[in-house]
């Protein structure tokens, strides 16, 4: 091999080597070089170490030298390393949740089925408005029809979390963006209302580890979502008190659902679920046994439920320019 070739090496002068330069072996060799003081100050070798690597140079000796594809920088792409690279860590899901209720048993099995009679026009018009919702679904979804097994109940639970996702987000971003208009305080509704709808994305991605839905639900949901947050977000805007109101009469339902749910799950075609393993994701976010079941999950999401019945109930009885009275996770 030719002692011209360019090789990164090391510069050298006064006894001593600058590394990082690019240069002629033979030009280094036979020329002295002139470096500042800046370059002397950085010098690392000694010049009889520079000599015994330009003499293992000539000699042909690369044994020491490194193996570019074990070099990041000449690695190929098709090449894969698992001695030296690791696999990202993946993040559970549910790890960054905003503060929730964490259930006690004796929560967990003493929820129950309340109404609050509606008052006024605005009351009545949430009101009926739910109660046509919810009858229109229950005959196009098939639900009131037939018997009700696991693939009714989950098609249900993963529609109807996509919509009940969206009140919460809705109406935290009309507050978020009221107060950076009108440069005044939130009162500290926006946190509660983010909570509401991250906790209801996680009922979503629950009852997603068990069934994973069709190209046609998923459009069936986009259509849906699209045409509820356009109406909520013209609702809101003229009417926050309807649109409380009109979730808090939505979570009445959610409530008879879930307890209907469980009501399956203790006597009818559901059973499974009584010992069926609750998934991970579960498990982690409401603090759950590792032995917990779908049954647990099912108690878990019925008693998130009846807390945002209470709470969008006590916040449509409340002045925009109310203080919240519920803390972050209570």
């Amino acid at each position: 091999m030719s002692t011209k070739t360019l090789i990164k090496t090391c510069l050298f002068t006064n006894g001593r080597v600058l590394t990082g330069t690019t240069f002629s072996v033979r030009a280094a060799i036979s020329q002295p070089l002139r470096l500042s003081g800046y370059q002397q100050r950085c010098c690392v070798a000694t010049k009889a170490e520079v000599n015994e690597i330009i003499k293992k140079y000539k000699e042909g000796d690369f044994n020491k030298l490194p193996n570019p594809d074990k070099l990041l920088h000449f690695r190929k792409t098709d090449q894969t390393d698992t001695s030296e690279t690791e696999k990202p860590h993946e993040v559970p899901m549910g790890t960054h949740a905003l503060p929730h209720p964490i259930w006690s048993e004796e929560e967990l099995h003493n929820v129950q089925i309340t109404h609050k009679p509606p008052e006024g026009f605005v009351d009545k018009s949430a009101y009926y408005c739910v109660q046509t919702m919810r009858k229109a679904f229950d005959i196009v979804s098939g639900f009131s029809t037939g018997e009700r097994n696991e693939f009714k109940w989950l098609k249900r639970i993963i529609f109807l979390e996509t919509v009940a996702g969206v009140p919460g987000m809705v109406a935290a971003m009309t507050r978020h963006l009221h107060s950076l208009r009108r440069m005044q305080r939130d009162y500290g509704w926006i946190h509660t209302l983010l909570e509401e709808a991250e906790n209801e994305r996680m009922h979503l991605m629950t009852a997603l580890q068990l069934k994973q839905p069709s190209r046609l639900f998923k459009w069936s949901v986009i259509g849906a979502q699209g045409t509820f947050v356009g109406l909520f977000s013209i609702s809101y805007l003229i009417s926050p008190k309807f649109c409380h109101r009109f979730v808090g009469y939505l979570e009445e339902e959610a409530v008879k659902t879930y307890t209907k749910c469980l009501q399956d799950i203790e006597n009818c075609s559901m059973q499974h679920w009584k010992t069926q393993p609750s998934p991970q994701v579960a498990i982690d976010y409401w603090k759950l046994s590792e032995d917990a079941t779908m049954k647990d999950v099912i108690l878990a999401i019925r008693a998130d439920e009846a807390h945002h019945r209470l709470v969008n109930h006590t916040l449509a009885s409340m002045k925009p320019t109310d203080y919240n009275p519920y803390e972050p996770g209570k």
